[in-house]
Protein backbone atom coordinates (compact mmCIF):
# COMPACT_ATOMS: atom_id res chain seq x y z
CA UNK A 1 0.00 0.00 0.00
CA UNK A 2 1.28 3.47 0.01
CA UNK A 3 -0.17 2.81 3.17
CA UNK A 4 -0.01 -0.18 5.11
CA UNK A 5 -3.25 -2.52 5.27
CA UNK A 6 -5.79 -1.47 7.79
CA UNK A 7 -5.90 -3.86 10.26
CA UNK A 8 -8.25 -7.58 9.52
CA UNK A 9 -11.37 -6.72 11.49
CA UNK A 10 -11.35 -2.77 9.99
CA UNK A 11 -14.62 -2.68 8.44
CA UNK A 12 -17.06 0.89 9.30
CA UNK A 13 -20.42 -0.66 8.41
CA UNK A 14 -23.80 -1.70 10.88
CA UNK A 15 -23.05 -4.95 11.49
CA UNK A 16 -25.34 -7.69 10.27
CA UNK A 17 -25.14 -10.87 11.79
CA UNK A 18 -25.43 -13.70 9.35
CA UNK A 19 -23.82 -17.31 10.34
CA UNK A 20 -20.94 -18.68 8.37
CA UNK A 21 -20.51 -22.37 9.57
CA UNK A 22 -17.78 -23.76 11.52
CA UNK A 23 -16.76 -27.15 10.14
CA UNK A 24 -14.81 -30.45 10.64
CA UNK A 25 -14.26 -30.92 6.85
CA UNK A 26 -11.58 -33.40 6.17
CA UNK A 27 -8.33 -31.51 6.50
CA UNK A 28 -4.74 -32.48 6.96
CA UNK A 29 -1.43 -30.38 7.63
CA UNK A 30 -0.30 -33.39 4.94
CA UNK A 31 -2.90 -33.13 2.50
CA UNK A 32 -0.46 -32.32 -0.29
CA UNK A 33 2.45 -34.47 0.69
CA UNK A 34 2.15 -36.82 -1.88
CA UNK A 35 0.55 -34.36 -4.77
CA UNK A 36 2.03 -31.26 -4.26
CA UNK A 37 5.09 -31.93 -1.55
CA UNK A 38 6.20 -28.18 -2.87
CA UNK A 39 3.50 -25.96 -1.99
CA UNK A 40 4.55 -24.60 0.66
CA UNK A 41 7.89 -23.97 -0.16
CA UNK A 42 7.14 -22.16 -2.87
CA UNK A 43 4.47 -19.69 -1.28
CA UNK A 44 6.65 -19.28 1.33
CA UNK A 45 9.14 -18.10 -0.95
CA UNK A 46 6.88 -15.78 -3.00
CA UNK A 47 5.48 -14.42 0.04
CA UNK A 48 8.87 -13.79 1.17
CA UNK A 49 10.30 -12.22 -1.55
CA UNK A 50 7.30 -9.94 -2.05
CA UNK A 51 7.69 -8.44 1.54
CA UNK A 52 11.11 -7.87 1.39
CA UNK A 53 10.12 -6.02 -1.51
CA UNK A 54 7.22 -3.93 0.12
CA UNK A 55 7.30 -4.02 4.13
CA UNK A 56 3.46 -3.82 4.00
CA UNK A 57 2.51 -7.37 2.33
CA UNK A 58 2.35 -9.05 6.06
CA UNK A 59 -0.26 -6.93 7.37
CA UNK A 60 -2.25 -7.14 4.11
CA UNK A 61 -2.17 -10.89 3.52
CA UNK A 62 -2.85 -11.45 7.53
CA UNK A 63 -6.07 -9.27 6.61
CA UNK A 64 -6.94 -10.42 3.42
CA UNK A 65 -7.03 -14.25 5.37
CA UNK A 66 -9.44 -12.36 8.07
CA UNK A 67 -11.54 -10.95 5.95
CA UNK A 68 -11.88 -14.01 3.42
CA UNK A 69 -12.69 -16.19 6.26
CA UNK A 70 -15.35 -13.69 8.31
CA UNK A 71 -17.81 -13.54 4.89
CA UNK A 72 -18.36 -17.03 3.32
CA UNK A 73 -15.52 -19.08 5.23
CA UNK A 74 -11.89 -19.91 4.13
CA UNK A 75 -12.83 -20.54 0.55
CA UNK A 76 -11.17 -17.62 -0.99
CA UNK A 77 -14.24 -15.96 -2.48
CA UNK A 78 -12.61 -12.03 -1.83
CA UNK A 79 -9.97 -13.20 -4.44
CA UNK A 80 -12.75 -13.62 -6.80
CA UNK A 81 -12.62 -10.49 -9.43
CA UNK A 82 -16.67 -8.21 -9.85
CA UNK A 83 -17.71 -9.08 -13.28
CA UNK A 84 -20.72 -7.26 -15.29
CA UNK A 85 -23.21 -9.58 -13.86
CA UNK A 86 -21.90 -9.47 -10.20
CA UNK A 87 -19.96 -6.77 -7.89
CA UNK A 88 -17.26 -9.44 -5.82
CA UNK A 89 -16.43 -8.61 -2.16
CA UNK A 90 -12.99 -7.24 -3.27
CA UNK A 91 -15.43 -4.61 -4.63
CA UNK A 92 -17.32 -4.27 -0.96
CA UNK A 93 -16.85 -1.05 0.43
CA UNK A 94 -14.79 -2.85 3.71
CA UNK A 95 -12.26 -4.29 1.16
CA UNK A 96 -11.45 -1.51 -1.22
CA UNK A 97 -8.35 -0.95 0.74
CA UNK A 98 -7.53 -4.71 0.59
CA UNK A 99 -4.59 -5.24 -1.45
CA UNK A 100 -1.37 -7.44 -2.61
CA UNK A 101 -3.46 -9.96 -4.23
CA UNK A 102 -1.03 -10.38 -6.73
CA UNK A 103 1.37 -12.22 -4.23
CA UNK A 104 -1.67 -14.55 -3.75
CA UNK A 105 -1.72 -14.72 -7.68
CA UNK A 106 2.22 -15.09 -8.22
CA UNK A 107 2.50 -17.73 -5.59
CA UNK A 108 -1.10 -19.91 -7.45
CA UNK A 109 0.74 -18.69 -10.96
CA UNK A 110 3.90 -20.88 -9.77
CA UNK A 111 2.06 -23.49 -7.94
CA UNK A 112 -0.13 -24.30 -11.19
CA UNK A 113 3.49 -24.88 -13.49
CA UNK A 114 4.93 -27.23 -10.47
CA UNK A 115 1.72 -29.12 -9.80
CA UNK A 116 -1.53 -28.35 -11.97
CA UNK A 117 -5.35 -28.36 -10.98
CA UNK A 118 -4.05 -29.23 -7.08
CA UNK A 119 -4.10 -26.73 -4.88
CA UNK A 120 -6.53 -24.55 -3.97
CA UNK A 121 -6.40 -20.64 -4.09
CA UNK A 122 -8.06 -21.01 -0.17
CA UNK A 123 -5.15 -23.02 0.98
CA UNK A 124 -2.25 -20.59 -0.83
CA UNK A 125 -3.74 -17.72 1.53
CA UNK A 126 -4.38 -19.96 4.81
CA UNK A 127 -0.84 -20.99 4.38
CA UNK A 128 0.89 -17.19 3.45
CA UNK A 129 -0.96 -15.77 6.09
CA UNK A 130 0.64 -18.27 8.49
CA UNK A 131 3.80 -17.34 6.86
CA UNK A 132 3.63 -13.82 7.43
CA UNK A 133 3.20 -14.02 10.49
CA UNK A 134 5.87 -16.27 11.19
CA UNK A 135 8.35 -13.99 8.88
CA UNK A 136 7.27 -10.85 11.75
CA UNK A 137 8.84 -12.93 14.59
CA UNK A 138 5.54 -14.06 15.53
CA UNK A 139 4.79 -18.00 16.06
CA UNK A 140 4.27 -20.58 13.56
CA UNK A 141 1.61 -23.72 13.13
CA UNK A 142 1.16 -26.23 10.75
CA UNK A 143 -1.78 -25.06 8.74
CA UNK A 144 -4.50 -28.24 8.06
CA UNK A 145 -5.31 -28.22 4.40
CA UNK A 146 -7.52 -29.32 2.00
CA UNK A 147 -9.76 -26.50 1.37
CA UNK A 148 -11.78 -25.75 -1.75
CA UNK A 149 -12.66 -22.50 -3.90
CA UNK A 150 -15.86 -21.54 -3.46
CA UNK A 151 -18.08 -19.98 -6.61
CA UNK A 152 -19.86 -17.12 -5.06
CA UNK A 153 -18.65 -13.91 -3.79
CA UNK A 154 -20.95 -11.05 -3.10
CA UNK A 155 -19.62 -7.65 -2.43
CA UNK A 156 -23.13 -6.75 -0.16
CA UNK A 157 -22.15 -9.62 2.24
CA UNK A 158 -18.85 -7.81 3.30
CA UNK A 159 -21.15 -5.99 5.49
CA UNK A 160 -20.97 -8.52 8.35
CA UNK A 161 -17.30 -7.75 8.81
CA UNK A 162 -16.93 -6.48 12.47
CA UNK A 163 -16.61 -3.03 12.23
CA UNK A 164 -13.46 -0.59 14.30
CA UNK A 165 -16.62 1.08 16.08
CA UNK A 166 -18.22 -2.17 17.36
CA UNK A 167 -18.37 -2.51 21.03
CA UNK A 168 -17.38 -5.85 22.89
CA UNK A 169 -20.87 -7.57 22.73
CA UNK A 170 -20.76 -6.70 19.19
CA UNK A 171 -17.83 -8.61 18.39
CA UNK A 172 -18.57 -11.93 20.83
CA UNK A 173 -21.68 -12.25 18.28
CA UNK A 174 -20.26 -11.57 15.91
CA UNK A 175 -17.29 -14.17 16.28
CA UNK A 176 -19.88 -16.46 17.57
CA UNK A 177 -21.71 -17.11 14.44
CA UNK A 178 -18.53 -18.53 13.27
CA UNK A 179 -17.79 -20.63 15.83
CA UNK A 180 -15.52 -18.67 17.50
CA UNK A 181 -15.66 -17.90 21.55
CA UNK A 182 -14.35 -14.70 23.47
CA UNK A 183 -10.16 -15.73 23.47
CA UNK A 184 -10.78 -16.32 19.86
CA UNK A 185 -12.02 -12.88 19.51
CA UNK A 186 -9.14 -11.19 21.67
CA UNK A 187 -6.92 -13.65 20.46
CA UNK A 188 -7.48 -12.83 16.91
CA UNK A 189 -7.84 -9.24 17.16
CA UNK A 190 -3.93 -9.12 18.29
CA UNK A 191 -3.36 -9.25 14.67
CA UNK A 192 -3.65 -5.75 14.64
CA UNK A 193 -0.13 -6.10 15.74
CA UNK A 194 0.97 -5.56 12.13
CA UNK A 195 -0.82 -2.46 10.15
CA UNK A 196 -1.68 0.72 9.45
CA UNK A 197 -5.33 2.42 10.02
CA UNK A 198 -6.56 5.74 8.25
CA UNK A 199 -7.68 8.22 9.71
CA UNK A 200 -11.43 7.44 8.47
CA UNK A 201 -11.75 4.34 10.74
CA UNK A 202 -11.10 6.17 14.22
CA UNK A 203 -11.59 9.97 14.08
CA UNK A 204 -14.89 9.42 15.23
CA UNK A 205 -13.53 9.04 18.56
CA UNK A 206 -11.21 11.45 18.61
CA UNK A 207 -13.74 14.19 17.29
CA UNK A 208 -16.97 13.63 17.25
CA UNK A 209 -17.07 12.41 20.85
CA UNK A 210 -14.95 12.57 24.06
CA UNK A 211 -14.34 8.82 24.69
CA UNK A 212 -13.08 8.68 28.18
CA UNK A 213 -11.13 5.35 27.45
CA UNK A 214 -8.88 6.90 25.08
CA UNK A 215 -5.40 8.17 26.48
CA UNK A 216 -5.11 12.60 26.13
CA UNK A 217 -2.02 12.60 25.22
CA UNK A 218 -2.42 9.94 22.36
CA UNK A 219 -5.64 11.20 21.39
CA UNK A 220 -3.65 14.77 20.99
CA UNK A 221 -1.16 13.12 18.75
CA UNK A 222 -4.03 10.88 16.30
CA UNK A 223 -5.83 14.78 16.34
CA UNK A 224 -2.26 15.99 14.84
CA UNK A 225 -2.55 13.40 12.12
CA UNK A 226 -5.88 13.31 11.37
CA UNK A 227 -7.42 16.60 12.05
CA UNK A 228 -11.12 17.62 11.44
CA UNK A 229 -11.02 18.38 8.06
CA UNK A 230 -8.24 15.88 6.82
CA UNK A 231 -7.52 16.42 3.30
CA UNK A 232 -4.83 13.53 3.13
CA UNK A 233 -6.64 10.65 2.34
CA UNK A 234 -3.09 8.60 3.37
CA UNK A 235 -2.89 9.75 6.41
CA UNK A 236 -3.77 7.75 9.72
CA UNK A 237 -1.90 5.45 12.72
CA UNK A 238 -0.10 2.30 13.01
CA UNK A 239 -2.13 -0.47 15.27
CA UNK A 240 0.79 -0.87 17.52
CA UNK A 241 3.88 0.98 18.62
CA UNK A 242 5.71 -1.60 16.92
CA UNK A 243 4.03 -2.44 13.70
CA UNK A 244 6.09 -4.44 11.92
CA UNK A 245 6.60 -6.87 14.47
CA UNK A 246 4.26 -9.64 15.63
CA UNK A 247 4.12 -9.07 19.44
CA UNK A 248 1.94 -8.48 22.20
CA UNK A 249 2.78 -4.88 22.47
CA UNK A 250 -1.19 -4.67 21.05
CA UNK A 251 -2.83 -5.70 24.21
CA UNK A 252 -0.12 -3.29 26.44
CA UNK A 253 -1.49 -0.42 24.44
CA UNK A 254 -4.90 -1.10 25.05
CA UNK A 255 -4.05 -1.53 28.73
CA UNK A 256 -2.21 2.35 28.19
CA UNK A 257 -5.57 3.63 26.33
CA UNK A 258 -3.92 3.57 23.27
CA UNK A 259 -6.01 1.08 21.29
CA UNK A 260 -6.82 2.53 17.92
CA UNK A 261 -9.86 1.62 16.79
CA UNK A 262 -13.09 2.11 19.73
CA UNK A 263 -13.42 -1.94 18.98
CA UNK A 264 -9.85 -2.84 20.49
CA UNK A 265 -10.60 -0.39 23.62
CA UNK A 266 -13.47 -2.14 23.78
CA UNK A 267 -11.85 -5.36 24.83
CA UNK A 268 -10.40 -3.87 27.67
CA UNK A 269 -14.04 -2.06 28.94
CA UNK A 270 -15.72 -5.16 29.10
CA UNK A 271 -15.35 -7.99 31.92
CA UNK A 272 -15.94 -10.58 29.58
CA UNK A 273 -12.41 -10.23 27.54
CA UNK A 274 -10.33 -7.78 30.10
CA UNK A 275 -8.99 -10.05 32.06
CA UNK A 276 -7.47 -11.99 28.47
CA UNK A 277 -6.00 -8.46 27.77
CA UNK A 278 -3.97 -8.52 30.88
CA UNK A 279 -2.78 -12.41 30.46
CA UNK A 280 -1.69 -11.58 27.05
CA UNK A 281 -0.12 -8.15 27.73
CA UNK A 282 1.97 -10.14 30.58
CA UNK A 283 3.00 -13.13 28.65
CA UNK A 284 3.57 -13.35 25.09
CA UNK A 285 4.01 -17.03 24.70
CA UNK A 286 0.45 -17.58 25.88
CA UNK A 287 -0.09 -15.02 23.17
CA UNK A 288 1.49 -16.55 20.41
CA UNK A 289 0.42 -20.51 21.74
CA UNK A 290 -3.04 -19.29 21.78
CA UNK A 291 -2.99 -17.18 18.00
CA UNK A 292 -1.89 -20.25 16.31
CA UNK A 293 -4.95 -22.27 17.65
CA UNK A 294 -6.80 -19.70 16.75
CA UNK A 295 -5.78 -19.50 13.47
CA UNK A 296 -6.32 -22.93 13.22
CA UNK A 297 -9.82 -23.02 14.38
CA UNK A 298 -10.28 -20.37 11.94
CA UNK A 299 -9.50 -21.64 9.15
CA UNK A 300 -11.70 -24.09 9.84
CA UNK A 301 -14.63 -21.58 9.28
CA UNK A 302 -16.75 -22.52 6.39
CA UNK A 303 -14.21 -24.71 4.51
CA UNK A 304 -16.30 -26.21 1.75
CA UNK A 305 -15.84 -29.81 -0.07
CA UNK A 306 -17.76 -29.04 -2.86
CA UNK A 307 -15.88 -26.20 -4.31
CA UNK A 308 -13.70 -25.80 -6.70
CA UNK A 309 -9.34 -25.88 -7.60
CA UNK A 310 -9.40 -22.35 -9.11
CA UNK A 311 -6.56 -22.48 -12.13
CA UNK A 312 -6.89 -18.82 -11.60
CA UNK A 313 -7.46 -17.42 -8.14
CA UNK A 314 -9.43 -14.20 -9.96
CA UNK A 315 -11.59 -15.98 -12.01
CA UNK A 316 -13.77 -19.40 -11.43
CA UNK A 317 -12.84 -22.38 -14.14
Amino acid sequence: MAVISISPFAAAFVLVLTVVPFTEAALSADYYHQTCPQAETIIYQTVRNASIYDPKVPARLLRMFFHDCFIRGCDASLLLDSTTKNKAEKDGPPNISVRSFYVIDDAKTKIEKACPHTVSCADVLAIAARDVVAMSQGPWWPVLKGRKDGRVSKANETINLPSPFSNATTLIQSFAKRGLDVKDLVTLSGGHTLGFSHCSSFSARIHNASDPSINSEFAMNLKKKCPLKNKDRNAGEFLDSTSSKFDNDYYKNIIAGKGVFGSDQALYKDTRTKSIVDSFAKDEKLFFKEFAASMVKLGNVGVIEDGEIRVKCSVVN
